[in-house]
């Protein structure tokens, strides 16, 4: 199985185009990701940034815990799916897009289960969720690794 998209026979974008989805789309320092590192920081949780051994680079990273926490956006990783394609099936370049989104939805699956398959929990967040409400995304983080810790210190030892 192919594990970068082949866009055989698909139009790209426009250079214009091309310019513009990489200048708005970064890999690192989102709004929403420095929303979340902000709250998390004033619950006193330390964590690493784009931990590049991991697969996906995860965005934050609780090591010790083995929690791995993305920071996905809303069109880039397909929320709402189906009616995200419908959309973009309708729209210009339509089949460039449309292969793009699902693309990457598709290495998002794979790097989950490369790291679950590794012993890492996954945490994947809406760009839209973090940004309307910081606080409740950094205690769903905060509850996961407090689980995972817990967890991990039962087994060290000894306990099940």
């Amino acid at each position: 199985m192919r594990k970068t998209p082949s866009y055989l026979g698909l139009r790209p974008a426009s250079s214009k185009a091309i310019a513009s989805a990489r200048g708005s789309s970064h890999k690192r320092d989102t709004n929403c990701e420095m929303l979340l590192r902000r709250a998390l920081h004033r619950r006193g949780l330390r964590f690493r940034v784009a931990v590049r051994y991991l697969p996906g680079r995860p965005d934050i990273v609780f090591p010790r815990a083995k929690v791995a926490v993305f920071c996905d956006g809303d069109f880039w990783h397909g929320r709402n799916l189906e009616a995200r394609i419908a959309r973009l099936a309708s729209g210009h370049n339509a089949p460039y897009w449309v292969a793009k989104i699902q693309t990457n939805v598709a290495r998002d699956i794979r790097n989950n289960l490369s790291l679950q398959e590794k012993g890492w929990t996954v945490l994947r967040l809406w760009e839209t969720d973090i940004v309307a409400s910081p606080d409740d995304a950094a205690a769903h983080v905060e509850m996961v690794v407090h689980e995972a810790l817990g967890a991990y210190e039962s087994a060290g030892s000894g306990v099940v």
